[in-house]
């Protein structure tokens, strides 16, 4: 994140109130480049730290197409585009790697000559509810290679998908370094009867005093402009304020729609689907590798049922096997709402576990609940800011890192976590240190109580608009996951990946995956915390 995107000019286009109560818009008072209060600019990070953040960076460093603008007619049409299956005829069976070949074209049927098109892949037999997701290469010269593992019997199906053209990931790229401002913050200061609110984000254009409520422990930034009247110390909650509108020019915009290059089928050219045969003898040495989070693919559905190729998973159908599994256990859960869905579904599933009314606020939480004749307590909390929840008061505004160092753990702690979603408007850094401060207090965690179950839950997939897509796109949440993988492989943690169960399913894309598939997240977190006796 380099300074000279800071200028006034480039930062924002938000509005907030001056001393004669007259609106300003950042870009006429902030012409001059002042000093922005910017967490993430000023890092200092160890040796080890930034050698770890550079590998980090360059391991998720997209390909740019080649220089100067691209009009739209030289952009990849998902419908002109095409794929074929190498040796659709060959015998294939169970255990076979199938390789496929994408196609890229422009709107003119011109074969394109560079890659960064982001792509999703999966094989799928719709009767056996069967799916897994493919693993996507790009040649960088307009053809893509996809490897699906064959995990299962009978005609599988190939379905290949552009989720963005290279030339709106460039956009988005754009949008990361230069508009970390596009979600902005809100927070109310209050004194008796007089308050008054300002914007917050973790980065604030110059020029007015701010409030600085960096995290004395984690060092986590966090910035509002200061209350006229009030002081800093009055402020009582955090919200999300808003989006900001008028991001692309009216030639990018043509990069993102709907029906035209925002996630749209690529057909093939020739036959879609293979015929697997059973394997001769079953194999079972595949299972108990130890867990690699970047591994693909990590495992597939079955007749709806999430199979991990990595550890046995039980399926935990009835309440009361998840009631013994979690008998005198105290089970936290931190992140966003789409770990928020795990707390929902426990409580409404499982009779005796029974939400204890803690007067907060609908779907912000925390959220508690208990069990009393089997010993369970669980627990929903979410992250700390950036958070675009509706309204957070002050004092439950606490980050994870800081919440783990408050716990004893042991055998009887379950931990899970998410966090992802609330992270895609902002440079890589800014995730990548949140998640520094995370791993540190995991490992002190596991290192004072190590039979503490910790399990993370990966990122999962969306719908995707041409609105959506600028702050929120699956592009944003893939590179994302991919840091946390790595920044957490080689740790004593679990994961349950969200990312592929979403990828793979039939079900349309959904921030807030559907029942069936929190289902199956639930068994895989529970299969960890409760491994079956062998």
């Amino acid at each position: 994140f380099s300074p000279q995107h800071l200028d006034g000019d480039t930062v924002s286009g938000s509005n907030w109130i001056t001393e004669n109560n007259v609106q300003h818009s950042l870009s006429q008072t902030t012409k001059t480049s002042r000093k922005p209060y910017c967490g993430y600019t000023q890092q200092t990070l160890s040796k080890r730290e930034q050698a770890e953040q550079e590998s980090l960076l360059a391991a998720i460093q997209w390909p740019k197409p080649p220089d100067g603008k691209i009009a739209f007619a030289q952009s990849s049409d998902p419908t002109r585009s095409d794929f074929v299956i190498v040796k659709p005829s060959r015998f294939f069976k169970v255990g076979d790697q199938l390789e496929v070949l994408v196609r890229m074209k422009d709107f003119q049927g011109k074969p394109k000559q560079y890659g960064g098109d982001y792509l999703q892949a999966r094989i799928h037999s719709p009767g056996l509810k069967a799916g897994a997701a493919g693993r996507i290469v790009d040649c960088h010269n307009g053809l893509y290679k996809v490897f699906f593992t064959l995990l299962w019997p009978g005609e599988v199906k190939v379905s290949v998908s552009l989720v963005h053209p290279s030339e709106a990931v460039q956009v988005l790229l754009r949008l990361r370094e230069e508009r970390p401002d596009r979600v902005y913050f809100k927070s109310s200061f209050k004194s008796g009867r007089y308050s008054e609110t300002t914007e917050c984000n973790v980065c604030l254009p110059g020029g007015l005093p701010v409030c600085n409520f960096t995290d004395l422990y984690t060092g986590e930034p966090w910035f509002c402009y200061k209350p006229r009247k009030l002081s800093c110390a009055s402020r009582i909650n955090h919200a999300k304020g808003g989006y900001l509108k008028g991001l692309l020019t009216q030639e990018e915009s043509l990069f993102f729609q709907s029906d035209v290059n925002i996630k749209r089928p690529i057909l093939s050219s020739g036959p879609d689907s293979v015929i697997v045969k059973p394997k001769a003898f079953t194999d079972s040495s595949s299972m108990g590798r130890a867990e690699d989070p970047t591994a693909s693919p990590s495992g597939y559905y079955y007749e709806d049922q999430w199979r991990s190729r990595t550890h046995w998973i039980h399926n935990f159908n009835k309440s009361d096997d998840i009631t013994e599994c979690l008998q005198g256990k105290v089970i936290h859960l931190f992140g966003d709402s789409t770990i928020r869905q795990w707390f929902e579904y426990l409580t409404a599933f499982v009779p005796d576990l029974v939400e204890f009314n803690l007067g907060s606020p609908k779907n912000v939480g925390p959220f508690m609940s208990v069990d009393l004749k089997h010993n369970i307590l669980l627990k929903f909390r979410c992250h700390g800011p950036p958070i675009r929840f509706s309204t957070v008061f002050s004092s439950e505004l606490r980050y994870i890192a800081n919440e783990l160092n408050s716990i004893v753990g042991g055998r009887n702690t379950v931990i899970a976590i998410t966090i992802w979603s609330h992270f895609s408007t902002f440079p890589v850094e800014v995730y990548i240190r949140r998640l520094r401060n995370i791993r540190r207090a995991v490992i002190q965690l596991l290192d004072r109580s190590p039979k503490t179950s910790i399990v993370i839950r990966t990122a999962n997939v969306q719908e995707l608009g041409p609105e959506v897509s600028l702050f929120n796109s699956d592009w944003y949440s893939f590179q994302l996951d991919s840091v946390m993988r790595k920044m957490f492989s080689g740790i004593a943690v679990h994961f349950v990946d969200a990312w592929e169960m979403s990828v793979a399913h039939y079900l349309p894309h959904n921030l807030h995956p559907n029942e069936i598939i929190v289902k199956n997240q639930i068994d895989a977190f529970l299969s960890y915390v409760c491994p079956l006796q062998t």
